[in-house]
C-alpha cells in the first residue's frame, strides 16, 4: 500500500520559515517525481514546485520562487518543501504527490499525479 505522510506544518509568524517532509512508502521512490501543491480556504489547489526522479531538475510557481526550495533524498524515501520568508497568502494545506508522468509542462496538473498524502496545514499569521 502506497503511503505519502507529510510533516511539518504548523503555525508562523510572517517573515519565518518551515520546512515540510513528505516520507513515502509502499512504491520505488526513485520511479517517480514528486510534486508539492497547497490549498487555501475557499481556493483551488495550486502546485507551488515539483521535482524529477534525480532531483535534478525542480519546478516552481512564480510566487515562490525564491522563497520555497523542494529537494529529495532517493534513499530515504523522503521529499522536503522548505519555506523562507513566508507570507500570509501562503496559508493552506500542503499536500504532497508523486507521479512517473510529471514533466515540465505538466507538473501542475492534478490528473497526471498517482498517489496523495493527505496534507499537512502551514498558517501564517501576520
Amino acid at each position: 500500500q502506497v503511503q505519502l505522510v507529510e510533516s511539518g506544518g504548523g503555525l508562523v509568524q510572517a517573515g519565518g520559515s518551515l520546512r515540510l517532509s513528505c516520507a513515502a512508502s509502499g512504491l520505488t521512490f526513485s520511479m517517480y517525481a514528486m510534486a508539492w501543491s497547497r490549498q487555501a480556504p475557499g481556493k483551488e489547489r495550486e502546485f507551488v514546485a515539483g521535482i524529477s526522479r534525480s532531483g535534478e531538475i525542480t519546478y516552481y510557481q512564480d510566487s515562490v520562487k525564491g522563497r520555497f526550495t523542494i529537494s529529495r533524498d532517493n534513499a530515504q524515501n523522503t521529499v522536503w518543501l522548505q519555506m523562507d520568508s513566508l507570507k500570509p497568502e501562503d496559508t493552506a494545506v500542503y499536500y504532497c504527490a508523486s507521479s512517473r508522468r510529471l514533466t515540465s509542462s505538466n507538473w501542475r496538473r492534478d490528473n497526471i499525479m498517482d498517489y496523495w498524502g493527505k496534507g499537512a496545514l502551514v498558517t501564517v499569521s501576520s
